[in-house]
Formats: structure tokens, sequence, C-alpha cells
């Protein structure tokens, strides 16, 4: 398969910090970057395919326990943030 050419853009994402965690200690897995986690992610998701394999489904559930991650799909759209926190 030949590489497809992109541009990409450099942009200011604000993320659950346990998830980000869990996100960059995967690409790390992975070996590559966490745009490129990212994209794949997304992209799957854009076809309704999921992004992950029993292998990696496996690691997400370690590494979230290993980031105290507690929060999941029926979680999303319904966070908020402590005022308090700043950031």
């Amino acid at each position: 398969m030949t590489a497809k050419r992109v541009e990409r853009v450099q942009t200011g994402v604000r993320i659950e910090k346990r998830i980000l965690k869990v996100l960059k200690a995967l690409a790390e897995v992975h070996d590559i970057t966490l745009g490129d986690l990212l994209e794949g992610i997304v992209l799957h998701a854009f076809e309704g395919k999921a992004p992950f394999g029993d292998d990696s489904l496996a690691k997400i559930r370690s590494l979230k326990e290993v980031y105290g991650l507690d929060l999941g799909a029926e979680d999303s759209h319904q966070l908020s943030e402590d005022p308090a926190a700043g950031g």
C-alpha cells in the first residue's frame, strides 16, 4: 500500500488527564506517535470499525488500571471539570 500524503496541523485539544496518559502509553507500546494513534482511532470510528484488536484491548485494560482510569463509553458527553482545578 502506498503512503498517502496529508497535511497535518498543530492543535491545542483539551482532554481528560488519565485518558491522555493511557493514550500516550498505548502509542509507546505500538511505537507510534500519539497523533498517529489518534488518527487511526478516528479513521476506524468514521467507518464504524473497531480500532483495537484483542491484544490491544487487553493492554488498554491494564493501562487503565495503572493510571486509575475508571471512565467508560457510558461516561462520554457527561464529563465536567472541577472549576477549582484550573487548567
